[in-house]
């Protein structure tokens, strides 16, 4: 079952304009949280802040970041999240997002060529939000194996 990697969104609504004095410590973090994720083991792919405008037209909502990338497992996604320079950006949310409330993240699997686009994500944030975690679209409180997500799909 190695033909599949992890695919994830999460998507977070700012508080202000990227150029406002209340974004700037997010803005100047960015690139070094980009350079985390892309020397770290197990990523495989992120949607560039070049293809972002896209997003806005997808969600509907020219407010929200929309972050977009692939990993070998949910094991490298995790590292990434919680043990690696990410997690000191990731603790200080609250000064640059306001609190959503629906779930603004989803993990799916995707065969290993495939880059999600913004509507493969949006589709996997709304069936999270309408239907729960299933093996379709799930989160780190109740994962999915590739099996599971196999054996879902032949039953959709």
């Amino acid at each position: 079952m190695g033909n599949y990697n992890l695919a994830q969104v999460n998507i977070a609504k700012r508080l202000a304009p990227m150029d406002d004095p209340i974004m700037r410590d997010f803005v100047n973090n960015l690139d070094k949280i980009n350079t985390i994720a892309d020397v770290s083991d197990g990523f495989v792919w992120r949607m560039k802040d070049e293809d972002k405008e896209e997003g806005a037209l997808v969600f509907k909502d020219d407010t929200l970041l929309i972050n977009i990338s692939v990993w070998e497992n949910l094991e490298s996604l995790f590292n990434f999240t919680y043990n690696s320079g990410h997690i000191e950006v990731l603790k200080r949310k609250k000064e640059w997002f306001g609190k959503m409330k629906m779930m603004h993240m989803a993990f799916w699997y995707v065969e290993n060529d495939v880059q999600p686009t913004f509507q493969d994500a949006k589709n996997r944030i709304d069936y999270l939000n309408a239907h729960g975690s299933t093996p379709y679209a799930f989160t780190f409180k109740k994962q999915f194996s590739v099996s599971d997500f196999l054996n879902y799909n032949h039953l959709i």
